[in-house]
């Protein structure tokens, strides 16, 4: 088990830390009905942050947030000398995180995603976990909620006597959901991205090769083109040009430059 804390990435606290000890985390969190906030980051969620300060604050108040990409554990290694063996890729994680849940007889909750994805998931969860407990699914309103709207959402996981809740909204969407209702709920929120789109089986994963090549991205470009260019072909280089900077130290990259959103000072 490994947890060598928060490590700066280009300004974006990220955790270096294993599948096992971010698994032990989430489930003792649900186990003593805590907060934890949860995402899993690969390139392009690290580059949110990095482009909006806004969006760095709400993820550097995040408890976890796990390196989801090869070319973010890659940078683990290059900037802080980490030696982590691999990633924590959101949906590995996810099935490890219901594989314990099911063994601790702990009950989730799923939200997000289209209501197609969300039932799909659900089948092919109790498939794999047979005693998995799914108190409740939701899907997304694609829209932030308003305050009633919120109120009853949260209402509603309460409700189902969730031990914790999976987010599934997208980045960086799925983040500002966790931020927005972290302190509504007891319990841990782990947005886990394009995990309920795989793990329904309407989206499919690259290549386990490819993937250890820290190549996934091009297999998502591949079968996402007109979604995804913008993302892969600009954002990747910037990515790289900015660890350069960071490693050389021609530019500081500082977590505590950010900006606290609007509605958290009652402006919104």
């Amino acid at each position: 088990m490994i947890d060598l804390g928060k490590k700066n990435i280009l300004g974006v606290l990220v955790n270096a830390i294993d599948y096992e000890a971010a698994t032990e985390k989430i489930i003792a969190a649900a186990k003593s009905q805590q907060n934890l906030t949860v995402t899993c980051l690969a390139v392009h969620g690290v580059m949110t942050g990095v482009l909006d300060p806004v969006q760095r604050y709400r993820l550097n108040q995040f408890d976890l947030v796990t390196p989801d990409g090869q070319p973010v554990r890659w940078a683990l290694a290059w900037l802080h000398k980490t030696r982590l063996a691999d990633r924590v890729y959101g949906p590995t994680l996810m099935l490890k995180v219901c594989e314990k849940a099911e063994q601790e007889a702990l009950p989730i909750y799923l939200y997000g995603s289209r209501p197609v994805v969300i039932d799909a998931l659900e089948k092919n969860l109790l498939t794999l976990f047979p005693r998995l407990v799914i108190t409740g699914k939701a899907h997304s309103r694609f829209r932030r909620a308003y305050p009633q709207e919120k109120h009853e959402i949260v209402q509603r996981i309460k409700q189902s006597q969730a031990a914790l809740t999976f987010v599934g909204m997208g980045c960086p969407r799925q983040e500002v959901w966790v931020y927005e209702y972290r302190s509504e709920l007891k319990m841990p929120l782990v947005a886990v991205g394009a995990a309920f789109d795989f793990q329904a089986g309407l989206l499919p994963q690259a290549p386990e090769t490819l993937q250890k090549m820290g190549l996934e991205w091009l297999f998502r470009l591949c079968t996402e083109p007109k979604r995804l260019w913008r993302r892969y072909l600009f954002l990747n280089p910037l990515y790289l040009c900015c660890l350069f900077l960071q490693k050389t130290s021609l530019r500081k990259f500082d977590p505590q430059r950010a900006e606290k959103p609007l509605e958290e000072i009652g402006y919104i």
